[in-house]
């Protein structure tokens, strides 16, 4: 006989699935690879309806930033250098830093950053948010105790012309320790991965949870969902991730890894009649924590190249570097030596 609480996480993952056909836009995905030993690698695709121009740059240790140009702002010194993926070359959609922290923003519709009080608080810029984290921590506990500390209102929420960039974000340190963080109504939910090992879009975290969970009582082997929404992606990316075998070569990692979040991503260019909005990938990366390689993927691009934070100077004083992406079609491989020293960027704040 079914208990009750069997019968409610049911009736939840039923309920989010037969709405699968809402969570077809903003297709972002995330997965983590277990390798042996302390073998992470975080794989991320970056979907939507048009290109999202994206370059990296790499910060040094002992800046000083700021969260807003508004008056109540944060201030902070870094404390590690990082390797940040700036779109527009105004806001950070995710990084590592030097201790193989790696945080990944990805789209969430349901997202509602701020309360009826946000205009009293200090305000946080979503253009360094990631910055502001990754300068800050080492690890995933330390990302966690410094937003349950934080009260800030989240500032700079659009871009291209207006949308509005709702996101929630997966944090992986170099232990493989993972949490997501989402924002409702200006309260920050945090909770941990565990032995999930993907995460994509909507919905909230508890309800995806649910999804995979009926997923995997039906057996992976036999039967996945397959279409392009979030949930069937998520479904997807988390039962290859457990099922691909685990070896201790990084550079392997880095190709099983790819192979399990392609399987996830919208093919560039799919449309779907009468739904405009659906995104399909513009860019994947691979975050190696143990190796301090951070791997960038352009779709239209015939291949794939890393920069080494360990071949780069981050002490304090040294230049910002930065490897233009656009100007990388010929790259395959370490692409270290592209980077050019340039001013900082300019936050859209």
């Amino acid at each position: 006989m079914k208990t009750l609480k069997n019968l409610l996480i049911g009736g939840i993952a039923m309920a989010a699935i037969s709405t699968m056909g809402a969570f077809q836009s903003d297709a972002c995905s995330r997965v983590m690879y277990k390798g042996l030993d302390s073998l992470f690698v975080i794989g991320r695709s970056l979907d939507w309806k048009t290109p999202i121009p994206t370059n990296i740059y790499i910060y040094p240790r002992g800046m000083q930033k700021v969260s807003s140009d508004q008056p109540k702002h944060l201030t902070w010194t870094s404390k590690y250098g990082a390797v940040y993926a700036v779109s527009y070359d105004g806001g950070i959609t995710e990084g590592m830093n030097e201790k193989g922290l790696v945080i990944n923003g990805l789209f969430c519709k349901g997202t509602v950053y701020n309360d009826d009080k946000a205009s009293d608080k200090t305000q946080m810029s979503l253009a360094v948010f990631v910055a502001w984290l990754l300068d800050q921590c080492a690890t995933t506990d330390e990302v966690t105790d410094l937003l349950r500390k934080a009260d800030f209102a989240i500032q700079g929420a659009t871009f291209d012309g207006g949308t509005v960039s709702a996101l929630h974000w997966g944090v992986t340190d170099a232990s493989g320790k993972s949490v997501i963080f989402e924002f409702d109504h200006g309260k920050i939910n945090i909770y941990e991965m565990g032995d999930y090992l993907a995460m994509t879009n909507d919905p909230y975290w508890p309800q995806m949870t649910a999804i995979i969970d009926y997923w995997n009582k039906k057996g992976g082997q036999n039967t996945l969902p397959g279409t392009v929404s979030s949930p069937d992606r998520c479904v997807r990316a988390n039962y290859f991730a457990h099922h691909v075998k685990a070896v201790d070569d990084p550079d392997l990692a880095v190709a099983i890894c790819r192979s399990v979040i392609v399987n996830s991503c919208v093919p560039y260019t799919y449309e779907i009649p009468g739904q405009p909005e659906l995104s399909s990938t513009q860019w994947r990366t691979y975050s190696v924590p143990c190796n301090l390689r951070y791997y960038f993927e352009l779709i239209t691009n015939p291949g794939y190249y890393y920069v080494d934070l360990n071949r780069v100077n981050l002490s304090k004083g040294a230049p910002v570097m930065k490897l233009d992406t656009s100007k990388t079609s010929d790259l395959v491989g370490d692409a270290t030596r592209r980077l050019m020293p340039v001013k900082p960027f300019t936050p859209m704040y």
